[in-house]
């Protein structure tokens, strides 16, 4: 199971220190949470493409960088995010009207294209996608809504997305990552690999004063191997 950081979490204004840091670590994926401050529960703001391509910049081209839109408006904007140099772009179901739409022009600017599928979503709302998704984000707190605990309760629709993409890779279809976002601490990482998970993106349990993100990512990998 891959690592990858939330910027979220990070001191803005250390925000280049803390992904070289990140990097140094080992880290080759960085999450970068987009809010507008509508989408989201505590309608909080945090950047948009012009961070983003600062951050492409500072890590060059190497880096895998992902941008999770919790936004209303996806299907317009999501050139922006291209052009800002994200590897991924992925959206909310329920704020997109034609999601395959999405999926086919993020496609076609060669970029990847993932979903995301919170907590209340019917997972039937997205197994449609699947064969044409990089990517699907399953939430295991409430996006946007700061302090939760991580929800074991996705543990069955993790372990059928699972199963379905398994048979999916094994009939010569796409390789679709499962990703899990929100709450992932070093107690349960090794839970969640279990379960079948191939990207955790994990925030203050990486991003924190506890130790350095190599710390703090050496105590994951620690609970991963043992």
């Amino acid at each position: 199971m891959e690592i990858t950081p939330s910027i979220l979490t990070a001191d803005f204004c250390e925000l280049g220190k803390t992904l070289d840091e990140a990097i140094e670590a080992g880290i080759r994926w960085i999450h970068m949470d987009v809010m507008d401050g509508n989408w989201v529960i505590n309608r909080n703001l945090t950047f948009g493409p012009s961070l983003i391509s600062s951050v492409r910049n500072r890590l060059g081209p190497n880096i895998f960088i992902d941008c999770h839109l919790m936004i209303n408006n996806a299907e317009e904007t999501w050139s922006q995010y291209v052009d800002a140099g994200v590897d991924l772009v992925i959206a909310h179901i329920e704020a997109v009207d034609d999601f395959p739409s999405l999926i086919k022009n993020l496609h076609d600017a060669d970029v990847q294209a993932g979903c995301v599928l919170n907590p209340s979503t019917e997972l039937d709302t997205v197994l449609s996608l699947l064969p044409d998704l990089d990517l699907l984000l399953i939430m295991s707190i409430v996006p946007g809504k700061g302090g939760q605990k991580f929800m074991p309760e996705v543990e069955d629709r993790i372990k059928k997305c699972r199963s379905l993409i398994d048979a999916q890779i094994e009939t010569g279809g796409r390789h679709t990552k499962l990703m899990i976002d929100g709450g992932i601490k070093p107690h349960n990482a090794a839970l969640v690999d279990d379960w079948g998970i191939d990207i955790a993106v994990v925030g203050s349990g990486l991003i924190n004063d506890n130790g350095t993100i190599k710390y703090n990512l050496d105590l994951i990998n620690e609970a991963l191997n043992n």
